[in-house]
């Protein structure tokens, strides 16, 4: 099929099966996605936190956790270590690559344990309506009413320190937001011509919600998801700042700012490169999500 021919089977006005139809909206979605620069931007920002978290053992020039205290302690930027060392003589730069695959593993599990959990609350609770809406929704309610990071440190001091915990913290105070989104998107389509027929055809409630809202319901979280990694990162952040997440000698952004932040006066290479890595991935993070926003859903981004 010629790249001519492909675009309009793509655009079709009348698909003749769901899959081109999938298709095409994929590719109407790209387009649109792909016409916004600072979009890609984002997008390549993120595929190249990626690369470099998979490619980290390679590219490291220097054991990440391992220094030597008699002669490459504190040394500022050079040939030899790109972004200097730190008080325990390590090399910063292999530290950083190391930790952008801890970063990527933090954001990547609790997109896929929150969005789920709010996904399902939020269009069980819409669908259902009546006292099952109002007590999934007080308890949405709940969650929100306090600021992230203090109930994830509420959630790490009861759990403890460490990575693992971390991470079930954040991914408990992250799913409220979705559950909202999803109980938005679930009252506008309940009533729907669709959704009437499906019932008809003898679809039981949990069905319905499965199979035929929540696959409606789910691009409006994913851009929520990726407008969140920022706000995942920075949280992530603050609990190894605060020595509640990963711990010593793990190489975590968080962890190592809170290191440098005795020497930031005179080796201020020791918090600025972490510092530094945090701002480009979550600005990569809001960029994207930010094109995605525009690319799925233009009527919310017009109105926002």
């Amino acid at each position: 099929m010629k790249p001519s021919a492909l675009h309009q089977w793509l655009l079709s006005e009348r698909p003749e099966s769901r899959r081109q139809a999938a298709l095409g909206r994929a590719y109407a979605g790209w387009r649109g996605f792909a016409h916004n620069r600072l979009a890609l931007l984002g997008l390549a920002i993120v595929l190249a936190l990626a690369l470099l978290a998979a490619l980290a053992p390679a590219l490291a020039p220097y054991d990440p956790t391992v220094g030597d205290l008699q002669t490459t302690r504190l040394l500022p930027p050079s040939a030899a270590h790109w972004f200097g060392t730190d008080d325990q003589g390590r090399d910063i730069g292999s530290r950083l690559l190391y930790g952008s695959r801890l970063t990527l593993f933090v954001v990547t599990l609790v997109a896929l344990l929150a969005a789920p959990i709010g996904l399902l609350v939020g269009t069980l609770a819409g669908y259902a309506g009546g006292a099952v809406d109002a007590v999934l929704m007080r308890i949405t309610d709940i969650f929100l009413a306090f600021p992230r990071l203090i109930l994830a440190l509420a959630f790490v001091a009861a759990l403890g320190p460490g990575i693992g915990n971390a991470v079930l913290a954040i991914a408990l105070t992250s799913w409220p937001p979705y559950a909202r989104i999803a109980r938005a998107e679930t009252l506008t389509i309940r009533h729907a011509d669709f959704i009437a027929a499906v019932k008809l055809a003898g679809a039981s409630p949990l069905r319905i919600v499965l199979r035929h809202i929540m696959p409606l319901c789910l691009p409006s979280v994913i851009v929520r998801v990726t407008l969140d990694m920022a706000g995942i990162i920075l949280t992530a952040a603050g609990l190894g700042f605060l020595g509640l997440g990963a711990q010593p000698p793990t190489p975590e952004w968080g962890a190592m700012i809170a290191a440098g932040r005795a020497y930031v006066l005179d080796q201020w290479w020791v918090a600025a490169g972490p510092g530094l890595a945090i701002c480009i991935v979550s600005l990569g993070f809001n960029l994207l999500g930010d094109g995605l926003r525009d690319a799925l859903d233009p009527k919310g981004a017009d109105g926002a």
